[in-house]
């Protein structure tokens, strides 16, 4: 199916070109969001028409989007999550918790502009693109820890997905010669 784009699609197009669609994608997602139309004869005179107008508040957006990217680029948000021993976390953070730490935050963000190319299975810092435009994408960091206080140790440096095993001797119950050896010594004196 050919339909004519409403605004930028990412692989798909700019503004105003005519592209060919499978007829699903442009069912289900292109006309339900306003983002194309059906590419008829009438349809390219309407838009030919309200091209201008298109053009503005498409510019606009962009520009809303630019300034709320000024903001939030860079920022870091901490994710408090249950995790194994060796940092996999129990189940996974999505991008649903993502746009609920950014709103919290102040920052009005839906879990569709969240683009989270793999799932987050770990504890550690994460990069994740915020797309706020299709042409404006911002970067934040998510931190995601067992507590507030390993976020801190994360924030700071520290890697903490492989626990190392410390043993101290104190904690060591002695061995047989060892007992040994000290029930002479105190037997001696």
């Amino acid at each position: 199916m050919e339909v004519i784009l409403l605004e930028r699609i990412a692989k798909l197009g700019q503004m105003g070109d005519v592209v060919r669609v499978r007829d699903g994608f442009a069912r289900n997602f292109l006309f339900p969001q306003h983002k194309a139309l059906r590419a008829t004869e009438a349809n390219r005179k309407k838009f030919e028409s309200q091209r201008t107008q298109l053009e503005a508040r498409n510019l606009e957006r962009k520009q809303e989007a630019a300034a709320v990217a000024g903001k939030l680029d860079g920022q870091s948000y901490v994710i408090v999550r249950q995790a194994g021993e060796t940092g996999q976390l129990y189940g996974s953070v999505t991008t649903r918790d993502l746009a609920e730490a950014m709103t919290a935050a102040g920052f009005t963000v839906g879990r569709n502009q969240v683009a989270l190319t793999q799932p987050i299975k770990t504890i550690g810092l994460h990069s994740v693109a915020i797309v706020l435009h299709p042409e404006v994408e911002a970067k934040v960091t998510i931190n995601v820890a067992r507590s507030e206080d390993e976020a801190a140790r994360q924030a700071r440096g520290e890697d903490l997905s492989v626990r190392v095993e410390e043993t101290e001797e104190e904690d060591e119950a002695p061995s047989a010669e060892e007992a040994a050896v000290e029930e002479a010594v105190e037997n001696a004196e």
